[in-house]
Order: C-alpha cells, then structure tokens, then sequence
C-alpha cells in the first residue's frame, strides 16, 4: 500500500539549508543515531542539514518507498537556526 507523499519545510539562507524532521520520524527510520552534529535540534524537532543529513533521511525515506517533498523557505539573512542547539549534545 502506497503512503501518501508527505511535505516538509526546509529552511534556507545564503550560506546553507536545513529540513525540520520530527525526532520520533528519525527514531522510525532508524537513522537518529546517523545524524551528524552538524544539525540542529530544538522542541522535538531536528533540521537536518543539507549535505549529509538531509541525504541520509532521503534514503531512509526511499527504502521504505516514502514520497517526501519539499516546502521552500529562504531568507537573506543567517537563520536562526544557527543558534538552535546542534545535534548529537
């Protein structure tokens, strides 16, 4: 059976981006332990960073024939996510 294609919000600024993913998701896809410190996490919340992270919950997502898509959100100027506190403390 086919899962409905589930839509997230990604974060951008001029210097990188990040996919706010809820912690119990990573913990289902079996990856939380995988993340890298350099995400970030926040009120049950991690935002995946784009390089590695956001890769690695896009394969878990795809082994199991999940349809992810993406909601674009950009600022010029440094999120705050930056401040948020980094994964893996």
């Amino acid at each position: 059976m086919s899962q409905a294609k589930r839509v997230y919000q990604f974060f951008g600024d001029p210097g990188h981006g990040w996919l706010k993913v809820s912690m119990v998701e990573l913990i289902r896809l079996g990856i939380i332990d995988k993340v890298t410190s350099y995400s970030y996490k926040r009120n049950g919340f991690a935002y995946l960073e784009e390089d590695c992270d956001l890769a690695l919950f896009c394969r878990a997502k795809d082994a199991r024939g999940e349809e992810v898509e993406f909601k674009p959100s950009y600022s010029d100027r440094d999120s705050r996510i930056r401040r948020y506190e980094h994964f893996g403390r």
